[in-house]
């Protein structure tokens, strides 16, 4: 898994290097293929079933687009937040990540956005390494996101990955009732894609007529960060970060 995450993480290095006004997104999406191809790697989006079948190997989401955005003609223009999230599957194993990237000087509410956005990826992955159970990492998440003002997608969860990309447990950044019937330990030898998605005012979203592109109802912007984790005997490790 670490041999994929690296891959995953070499995808976001070079999205990083394409991110400037006047790119579409297309043309990221179709870069990062490229990459999977030259390195003997198995796109996991594309094609993933639906109402129809995901066409790409990211999802591209643009301002107060949060999730499984479809890249395509767009234009980025300076001052969008661009969600990435791409994976791949190498040698029967999988990787995962997105990261939100910042396109030339954004608004001071945006930068504070992917502020808390990233720190709340960063406690939810150190506090895995202190805590016995994930609804106590999701309370701490919760907590940190609402503190700063914000609110916690509930729509979508993070998730279990190994030979799979979705596999059990679901990963919730938050409390329910109905996920702390789910609720599971931590220990060594589980992996989980943890994937905070925070937005600026409701938590609500909706689906685009597309059938995959998540926004915000109040259509205010949002960011999705994301790391596939390996709890190991020395603490969590990251498996997506390129080491």
């Amino acid at each position: 898994m670490r041999a994929a995450g690296r891959v995953v993480a070499e995808a976001h290095r070079l999205v990083q290097t394409l991110i400037a006004p006047g790119i579409t997104t297309g043309e990221i999406d179709r870069a990062v293929e490229t990459l999977f191809e030259q390195r003997g790697a198995q796109p996991l989006f594309k094609g993933v079933p639906g109402k129809v079948p995901f066409p790409a190997v990211c999802c591209i989401s643009v301002n107060e687009q949060v999730v499984h955005g479809i890249p395509g003609d767009r234009e980025l223009r300076a001052g969008d937040i661009v969600k990435v999230d791409t994976g791949c599957r190498l040698e029967g194993w999988c990787g995962d990540s997105a990261w939100t990237y910042a396109v030339g000087d954004v608004s001071e509410e945006c930068q504070r956005l992917m502020k808390v956005g990233q720190e709340n990826l960063e406690l939810a992955i150190r506090e895995m390494g202190r805590c016995e159970r994930w609804s106590q990492v999701a309370e701490k998440m919760e907590a940190h996101v609402r503190e700063s003002g914000f609110s916690v997608v509930e729509q979508f969860v993070g998730h279990g990955i190994g030979r799979e990309m979705h596999e059990d447990p679901q990963v919730p950044n938050f409390v329910s009732k109905q996920l702390l019937r789910q609720d599971f330990r931590i220990v060594p030898g589980l992996v989980l894609a943890i994937e905070p998605m925070v937005n600026v005012g409701t938590k609500a979203v909706r689906i685009l007529d597309d059938y995959w592109t998540v926004e915000t109802r109040d259509k205010k912007p949002s960011v999705h960060f994301e790391h596939t984790v390996a709890m190991t005997e020395s603490g969590p490790t990251i498996l997506t970060d390129g080491k």
